[in-house]
């Protein structure tokens, strides 16, 4: 007859092994951007480790090397850190139902996870345990094995457009250096097949970044590159192409923001990150009209056709940028992404959202600006 204490010992194990394997399968597996609190809590944890080398004090590129490192050990820790739930587990658990001892129970759930087999149970409810805990644990190294190439070829195609638009806007990307090179390469007229595919990236984008959270971490191979800031640039650029060139309306061009701030307000959302989802055109936004202005008279000074108009032609791009100009400066620090003019420059540094049961919130950083 079992004591109370071997009953809750094998309630705890079961329940634990429960949540290790309801994480794995939604995050590994489930094609859905759901917040899973295991996973957040590794993830979390991570970050702020990483955040102790990665202080503000330090120079951009230091920070750079260091979060390099941040989303591959970060999703490498989670199965190890899964493995090592159930391990402790199925330890509670052959201690329950063998009472041999805690000893006994620690060496034959190692032996049982890792498939050794130098520890075998004695009775028929103990082997199925072993059994169990076995095929647990292959099971979780096979998800991480199948979703490794996965989360690689989604970057690989991220990064593509990211490098592509470095040639167009440089780097750090800017949306005067854009439409000038258009300008001056006779592209100007011709980009609505760039707007479509940018509307196609940030589809994408959309998708695999709430999928698969780590995607968002993971830098670009060249350190003054980021997906945040590309995104801000193309959308900015937009903006501008709407607001301020004097130019036939573009329709691709305004498919391409809403699909762009639809994109990252999914992706902050999926994070914790609030934002409000019907702004006002007048609502404030984080450009100055100073910076506007500048931008404006390069445009002038390059020859770009620009509308006479530079007050409703500021107002015109307020009026877009607010839709996204939050979650972008945003997301900006929460993946320390590399300077950016009207992006990355401006953005909180390191926020980090605050979980609450049944509810996401964060509590933006206004501590400084970079």
């Amino acid at each position: 007859m079992y004591a109370l204490v071997d009953v809750l010992l094998v309630v705890a194990g079961i329940t634990a092994t429960v949540v290790v394997l309801d994480a794995a399968v939604r995050t590994f597996v489930v094609p859905r951007g759901t917040v899973v609190l295991f996973t957040v809590v590794v993830f979390l944890a991570i970050r702020r480790a990483f955040n102790v080398f990665a202080s503000p004090r330090r120079t951009y590129e230091a920070r750079d090397r260091v979060m390099a490192f941040y989303a591959p050990i970060a999703l490498l820790a989670l199965p190890f850190v899964s493995m090592l739930v159930v391990f402790g587990a199925f330890a509670c658990i052959f201690e329950g139902i063998e009472d041999f001892g805690w000893r006994s129970a620690v060496m034959t759930s190692g032996s049982s996870l890792l498939t050794l087999g130098f520890e075998r149970p004695p009775d028929l409810p103990g082997a199925f345990a072993a059994f169990s805990e076995a095929t647990i644990g292959l099971a979780i190294l096979a998800l991480l094995i199948a979703y490794l190439p996965t989360i690689y070829n989604t970057f690989s195609r991220r990064e593509v457009a990211v490098t592509d638009l470095a040639i167009r806007a440089g780097t750090p990307p800017t949306p005067r250096e854009l439409l000038v090179r258009a300008h001056q390469t006779g592209f100007l007229y011709e980009m609505d097949t760039f707007w479509s595919a940018w509307m196609t990236w940030f589809t994408e984008v959309q998708e695999t970044h709430t999928s698969y959270g780590s995607l968002s971490f993971f830098r670009s191979p060249n350190p003054h590159r980021s997906w945040v800031t590309a995104a801000g640039a193309v959308l900015d650029t937009a903006s501008i192409r709407l607001a301020v060139l004097d130019m036939p309306v573009s329709p691709p061009a305004q498919l391409c923001i809403r699909s762009g701030y639809l994109a990252l307000r999914e992706v902050a959302g999926f994070y914790g990150f609030d934002y409000d989802d019907s702004p006002a055109p007048d609502d404030p936004i984080s450009v100055t009209r100073d910076e506007f202005d500048e931008v404006y008279d390069k445009l002038v000074e390059a020859g770009v056709p620009v509308r006479t108009d530079r007050d409703q032609a500021w107002r015109d791009f307020a009026g877009w940028r607010v839709n996204y100009d939050r979650v972008l400066i945003t997301l900006a620090g929460f993946v320390m992404a590399p300077y950016a003019p009207w992006v990355s420059d401006r953005s909180p540094i390191e926020p980090l959202p605050h979980y609450t049961w049944g509810r996401r919130r964060v509590e933006m950083s206004r501590r400084a600006q970079r």
